[in-house]
């Protein structure tokens, strides 16, 4: 592989559509990118033809991407370190990883979004216990993310979180360009929770869209969806005004509208109908909430956390729910009033989002000269 001796290196593990449209944005900002792909079909396609159509078809790929399915080269001279594996798969791909940066201090960023089904840990504490790294040392990255559109460049904007604001800064800088602006904040919690528990709602949504009930149930199940994730991150550590923001509100509505989104469509094929099984077997990526579903339940009931919808789209992956009969917007303990606000005592939305918005359209003003604060 030739690279360009000016540019900063950086490494991309996974190349499947995500991981590939990743590398693609730190190609087009500025750095010269190696894809790690399992399969040397795959990287010999993406060197010889710019190309991975099987995960981004029609997508042509910058000349300062390159790939190899040797780990060791991949991660030669590597100035960061992204990660686009599947979350279930993560562990063990690590053990793998681990020897080629033991004696390295580079930033290590995370682009899953997802639970480990056997801990109930999140993706970047995996990645702290199998490198055997400071946490300052990690990243994560979330936001709205829908592969195709990004590597479409259509605009969109993401967050950077790490518990290091330093860290977070320099992953920023190096992940944006013109069409991916960069957010950061140092609340991994509460970033990487959100990324995880949009995934639910948007198979709560899949489900009654493949049903055929319109508008007015699937706002009701993203609202109070919205209401679901953030007790639920709040009573695990995060901040609220996270779930406000692009980790939490902004994905939650790019997962649950866009027929891109793998959540959402395997949401829609349970409720056409499909078994569990049927639908794994039809989804040729991995759609990270159909795993993540018992993990968070489980988190949620130490938590003393009640999440109906979540509750919901476990039965019928169970097989034990109708999907016709999925309302868990609808779902109480008795008949008497409900209030709309969190268990957390803020209110749904309101104050936060707006503040939220209004510092996003500020930074964009600004020319993104820094990365601002999500």
């Amino acid at each position: 592989m030739s690279r360009r001796q000016d540019l900063p290196r950086v490494t991309v593990i996974g190349a499947g559509s995500w991981g590939t449209t990743f590398g693609k944005i730190l190609a087009d900002g500025g750095a010269h990118v190696t894809m790690w792909a399992r399969r040397p079909e795959l990287a010999n396609e993406i060197n010889e033809a710019k190309r991975n159509s099987e995960y981004l078809p029609g997508i042509n790929l910058p000349r300062e991407m390159a790939a190899t399915h040797h780990l060791s080269e991949a991660l030669d001279g590597a100035e960061q370190v992204y990660l686009s594996i599947p979350s279930q798969a993560l562990r063990q791909n690590l053990k793998a990883v681990r020897p080629l940066v033991a004696r390295s201090d580079v930033p290590i960023v995370s682009l899953m979004k997802g639970v480990e089904r056997r801990t109930g840990l999140r993706m970047s504490q995996v990645i702290e216990q199998e490198l055997h790294c400071e946490p300052s040392r990690i990243a994560v990255a979330s936001g709205p993310n829908l592969a195709l559109e990004i590597a479409r460049e259509q605009p969109t904007a993401a967050v950077i979180s790490s518990t290091s604001q330093e860290t977070a800064d320099a992953v920023a800088r190096r992940a944006r360009n013109r069409y991916f602006r960069t957010f950061v904040n140092t609340d991994v919690i509460g970033t990487e929770f959100g990324g995880v528990l949009k995934n639910l709602i948007a198979v709560a949504i899949g489900i009654v869209d493949g049903v055929g009930y319109g508008e007015n149930t699937k706002a009701s199940i993203i609202t109070r969806g919205l209401v679901e994730m953030t007790d639920f991150a709040v009573a695990r550590g995060a901040q609220h005004e996270t779930l406000q923001g692009l980790a939490g509100l902004g994905d939650l509505i790019a997962t649950c509208q866009s027929p891109l989104s793998r959540n959402n469509t395997a949401g829609r094929l349970l409720g056409q109908g499909y078994s569990f099984q049927d639908v794994i077997k039809q989804m040729n990526q991995t759609a990270e909430g159909l795993a993540s579903v018992a993990p968070v339940l489980q988190l949620a009931k130490e938590a003393g956390i009640e999440m109906p919808i979540v509750e919901q789209v476990k039965r019928v992956l169970d097989g034990t729910m109708n999907p016709r009969d999925i309302a868990p917007h609808l779902t109480t303990d008795d008949d008497s009033p409900k209030g709309e606000r969190t268990h957390n005592g803020q209110a749904g939305g309101g104050g936060a989002l707006w503040r939220s918005l209004q510092r996003t359209l500020d930074q964009f003003r600004d020319g993104g000269r820094r990365p601002p604060r999500d």
